[in-house]
């Protein structure tokens, strides 16, 4: 099967690869009818050091179920499905819980023996616990939708649910990417009362105002934490989503959160140390999020994509075929697309 392979910091290579099999009673074997490239994937795309075997890309996909193991019940051969980023059982405490991202049992697309999303087939294992159906007859536009359940609308979503979005609240969102308006729309369906968006590139932005945004903030550092303060009468906002993952998103969300605040982190930290200090402890601001229980959410947002009440596809502005994926890459290394789908 044809697939994406990294072998280093821009190296990214499109080839032939073993097909994956079923090799456990629980897995299932899906054709992938649309992946795509995560703004995670751009962090070994800048810095990932050269390898002579590579790894395979890829942890968001859509797809047809073709081969089912003996154990599996919940899925069906020809079954339409959504694979959440990471496999889980379904039966372990932390699943019951909600919190499939901590499966004891479960497991990371790109394997050599699983397969990742930006390639033909992938192997599915805990098939009944991971895939979510979608139910047949969906109309084919709705594809790129369906496919950021797999991750950053649930990301999103996961951000505002965290951080208590809720009637009467206001929001300030940092980081205009993928998971950064798929942010604006979770606010806004949770009824957010205003919604701040704060990134700099227009095509972007707008489309946030499109999901939701009140207002936009341009400004950066110090001048954006003075813009937000400025237009919440000084006080900031009650909630920060904060979707970037850089130590100076973070330091701007403690700028422009409100006294007994909270600030719910989804960005992928680029950074370990969290600048959080003895004045904003006084402050009671409260910090939140994390790693998106992708899972968890799918089956609350599956229908609202299904009746056209959320848009999330919309973040894909291009889309390529498995063996242009390289330039997908460039172009959102570049800034040039703010998520790239890859079909097949």
């Amino acid at each position: 099967m044809r697939a994406t392979v990294m072998y280093g910091a821009g190296d990214v290579r499109v080839e032939t690869v073993t097909d994956p099999e079923l090799s456990q009673p629980t897995d299932a074997l899906v054709r992938v009818v649309a992946g795509c490239i995560c703004g995670s994937d751009l962090w070994p795309y800048a810095s990932m050091p050269a390898s002579d075997t590579g790894r395979l890309m890829g942890h968001e996909f859509v797809g047809v179920v073709e081969q089912i193991g003996e154990d599996v019940t919940s899925v069906a051969v020809g079954d339409f499905v959504i694979a959440p980023f990471v496999a889980s059982d379904g039966t372990c405490e932390f699943c019951q819980e909600g919190l499939q991202t901590s499966c004891r049992h479960g497991a990371h697309w790109g394997a050599e023996d699983i397969g990742g999303g930006q390639g033909e087939r992938v192997r599915v294992p805990y098939a009944d616990g991971t895939l979510v159906t979608v139910p047949a007859g969906f109309d084919e536009s709705l594809v790129p939708s369906l496919l950021s359940l797999s991750d950053v609308m649930s990301t999103g979503y996961h951000a505002a649910v965290t951080a208590g979005v809720a009637p009467g609240k206001s929001v300030t969102v940092i980081g205009d990417g993928a998971v950064g308006l798929c942010a604006v729309i979770a606010a806004h369906l949770l009824g957010a009362d205003r919604i701040i968006l704060m990134g700099r590139h227009r095509d972007r932005t707008d489309l946030g105002r499109d999901f939701g945004a009140d207002e936009v903030v341009a400004e950066r550092g110090a001048d954006g934490v003075a813009r937000i303060k400025e237009l919440t009468g000084g006080d900031g906002t009650h909630i920060v989503l904060e979707a970037v993952g850089l130590k100076e998103a973070l330091e701007t969300a403690f700028g422009v959160v409100r006294d007994g605040g909270v600030i719910s982190r989804v960005g992928a930290p680029q950074f370990e140390e969290v600048p959080f200090g003895f004045a904003d402890f006084m402050r009671n601001v409260t910090l939140t999020g994390g790693v998106a229980p992708a899972r968890a959410y799918i089956p609350t947002l599956l229908p609202l994509v299904l009746d056209g009440s959320i848009e999330p596809g919309r973040v894909f502005d291009r889309t390529v075929k498995i063996d242009d994926a390289p330039a997908g890459y460039q172009a959102m290394a570049d800034r040039k697309a703010i998520k790239v789908l890859i079909t097949f």
